[in-house]
C-alpha cells in the first residue's frame, strides 16, 4: 500500500481495501479504490495551487478534482503550468 490508499476510507472494518492501479507519470501506482484526484494530489503532497492535473490526456480544473473519481487504468499527470507571453 502507498500513501493514496491511506486516504480511503474503509466501510466494511475487517475487509482490505480493494486497490486499482493508475498510471502516474509514466509509471504504475496502486491507490485504494475510490480515490479522487484531489486525495491523490493531497497524499503525495502536491501544492493544490501550485499544479495543474489531466487525466488521460484531459485537463481537469482545480473545481472538478475532489469529484474526479480514479479508474483503474487511469494515466494521471500532475505538472506545473507555463504561464507568461
Amino acid at each position: 500500500m502507498n500513501d493514496a490508499t491511506a486516504t480511503a476510507t474503509n466501510t466494511h472494518p475487517g475487509m482490505p481495501i480493494a486497490t486499482i492501479t493508475v498510471q502516474l507519470d509514466g509509471a504504475p501506482r496502486e491507490v485504494a479504490a475510490g480515490t479522487t484526484l484531489a486525495a491523490l494530489m493531497q497524499a503525495l503532497g502536491h501544492a493544490p495551487l501550485a499544479m495543474s492535473t489531466a487525466i488521460n490526456g484531459d485537463f481537469v480544473p482545480r473545481a472538478q478534482r475532489d469529484r474526479r473519481v480514479l479508474q483503474s487504468g487511469d494515466v494521471v499527470l500532475f505538472f506545473q503550468p507555463i504561464v507568461g507571453g
